[in-house]
């Protein structure tokens, strides 16, 4: 896994073997960012990324100027990883919470420009996150919430659905 823009371009970062999440893929990190690049000014936004995972994400933003970023993650394997990772590169504006999602959604402390949830595929929870997330006031008026999935899950009856883009085996969905 590595970093594919910004200040820490190029820079490996290794998850213990053991771990079985799913980092996006540079593929979909590029298209990702090509289209968020586009709406919003990286450098001024707040970022949550839930369901952090490897912290994946977390860098990419971190790395290309993100005024905060809060990562979300419940297993404290992933979280340890995530914070030395963050602490190894001086990414100050990182905040790494060992928090089930959905709980923190439930009591917000901050909003955000940027929400990104990539939660494991077989989350039984999976389809609730865009009215968890869009119900739970976290998400800024000109904010935008992306969320990961498989491409057998389609939000696209959603009432705050944008539009949906695939990368392999990748698909984001965007939410205003």
């Amino acid at each position: 896994m590595r970093i594919i823009s910004g200040q820490y371009r190029g820079k490996q970062i290794s998850p213990p073997g053991n771990f079985r999440a799913r980092p996006t893929t540079d593929f979909a990190k590029e298209g990702l960012f090509n289209i968020l690049l586009n709406q919003f000014e990286l450098e001024q936004a707040d970022v949550l990324d839930l369901f952090s995972g490897t912290g994946s994400i977390t860098y990419e933003f971190a790395s290309r100027g993100a005024r905060s970023v809060v990562a979300v993650e419940w297993d404290p394997a992933y979280h340890r990883f995530i914070q030395r990772t963050c602490q190894s590169l001086e990414m100050e504006q990182v905040t790494v919470l060992r928090m089930d999602a959905f709980r923190y959604l439930k009591k917000p402390v901050q909003s955000f420009e940027l929400v990104f949830a990539d939660p494991p595929y077989d989350h039984p929870r999976l389809k609730e996150i865009p009215d968890a997330v869009l119900g739970s006031g976290i998400l800024r008026p000109e904010g935008m919430l992306i969320v990961e999935h498989p491409s057998k899950i389609s939000f696209s009856a959603h009432g705050r659905f944008i539009r949906q883009r695939n990368y392999g085996s990748v698909n984001f969905s965007f939410f205003h």
